[in-house]
């Protein structure tokens, strides 16, 4: 039980920590976004990220069918979106119609890519591996896209119960 104890109390500390959504087209032709708190860039040569999904989660299966997902990475402005993609189930409603954002087509994937993100990627899907309740997704990254907007900030949680915003780097004095 301290072990547990000690895991949950450490694990509140992680914060703050990146907000990604992924995006995938499901077997009835809807646009699936997740919000997902992990990500990482897993090669440069060739490029690849990774993200972490539950298994249980209707887009893991969305994700493996599709075999292609974008990776956003939204801005500050985007969290209560992010909130609804992340706590709504695209097994029963088409998030995207439920909640819309500005998206425009992706151009090496059957996707959208959300216009407001600080940017997105176009992953094919090159591996996964399933890692107790996550699969690790692990995708080629096929198309890159960037806001050209210096005054959009990327979207973090803050702290946990979803307390979500932008991030101030701090001054180091060198």
């Amino acid at each position: 039980m301290q072990i547990k104890k000690a895991y949950t109390q450490a694990v509140s500390r992680k914060y703050p920590e990146a907000v990604v959504i992924a995006i995938a087209k499901d077997g009835k032709g809807r646009y699936n976004p997740i919000t997902l708190g992990w990500t990482m860039i897993t090669s440069h040569k060739p490029p690849m990220m990774a993200i972490a999904v539950g298994l249980a989660r209707h887009s893991r299966a969305v994700i493996e069918e599709a075999g292609e997902f974008v990776l956003a990475f939204p801005s500050s402005t985007m969290a209560d979106a992010a909130l609804f993609y992340g706590t709504n189930s695209g097994r029963d409603m088409d998030k995207m119609q439920e909640f819309p954002v500005a998206t425009q087509p992706a151009t090496e994937v059957d996707s959208v890519l959300l216009a407001d993100a600080v940017a997105n990627f176009e992953c094919k899907l090159e591996s996964q591996l399933v890692t107790g309740d996550h699969v690790l997704f692990v995708g080629r990254i096929v198309a890159s896209h960037v806001n050209t907007d210096e005054t959009v900030k990327r979207l973090y949680t803050l702290a946990p119960g979803y307390k979500m915003g932008g991030v101030v780097a701090a001054k180091v004095d060198g």
